[in-house]
């Protein structure tokens, strides 16, 4: 596959997608439309595809967890989700087009389902969550179809079971809400004995669909500062919070670091 390079980033292109690499985590460089275009091919396949979407926590997280770096990298499709990934592509000079938020995919993939037929199966959060989502979504978009809800865990003494369950009811599309990493290494981990054409995890955002976390204002999201209307309604996520400036921090730094190898080897070969 060929390679090029913008001089702040690595960019990996990958068929008709161009992936961006932020402290060694890939993001591809796709827009919502793209992004939607993308899953009704993978569907057409019919074979299984893991899609992620990377955020600063995932990118941090996967400092320290090269096996969650790897899943990401190696995914079918690892999206634009937070506001500073979308910020960092930027200041390292390779932009992505737009944010592509897991909660609105959930939500679109729910209106083609009303249109095209494709079966969702919806897994994990709190006992009775993800069916509470599924049905604000069938709602909302009359003729959604619903393969199937149900909380389940990522626990390995659980994942026979949960696998069986799942493969039964023949999904075109799986959202998991495990939270990362344990979603999406889940996932990686039983994507091939699954055969659901796409794997997707999506974080909290069952609870979001389903009115048992407040969705921040419009106004707040097109600004992407769904993380201070967080930190305001949940202050007990503080600590997580933190993922933010140490992420801005380490970007910085990383493009720092790599104008000075430049300028070093430059005066080497002076």
């Amino acid at each position: 596959m060929p390679r090029d390079n913008c001089g702040r980033c690595s960019i990996l292109y990958v068929s008709d997608v161009s992936s961006v690499y932020i402290l060694g985590v890939r993001v591809d460089r796709v827009t919502f439309q793209q992004t939607l275009a993308l899953i009704e091919t993978f569907i057409a396949q019919g074979t299984p595809h893991q899609i992620v979407t990377v955020n600063p926590e995932f990118v941090m997280l996967a400092q320290r967890n090269p096996t969650f770096r790897q899943v990401i990298n190696q995914s079918a499709l690892a999206l634009p989700d937070g506001i500073g990934v979308w910020w960092a592509s930027r200041y390292l000079g390779c932009p992505v087009p737009e944010r592509v938020p897991g909660v609105d995919l959930v939500v679109r993939l729910a209106q083609l389902s009303a249109h095209k037929g494709y079966r969702m199966y919806f897994l994990g959060a709190m006992p009775g969550v993800a069916a509470r989502a599924a049905a604000v979504l069938q709602a909302r978009f009359p003729g959604a179809v619903v393969a199937g809800s149900y909380s389940g865990s990522p626990r390995l003494e659980e994942n026979t079971a949960l696998v069986e369950r799942i493969r039964a009811k023949d999904p075109d599309i799986l959202f998991v809400a495990f939270g990362a990493p344990a979603q999406d290494l889940w996932i990686a981990r039983n994507l091939e004995t699954l055969s659901v054409p796409v794997c997707m995890g999506v974080g909290g955002s069952f609870d979001y669909i389903a009115g048992v976390r407040p969705l921040a204002p419009q106004w707040m999201r097109n600004l992407g500062l769904e993380w201070l209307y967080r930190l305001i309604t949940q202050p007990w996520r503080w600590r997580r919070m933190l993922a933010l400036p140490l992420f801005v921090w380490y970007v910085c730094w990383s493009r720092w670091n790599r104008k000075n190898h430049r300028l070093v080897n430059h005066s080497l070969h002076l």
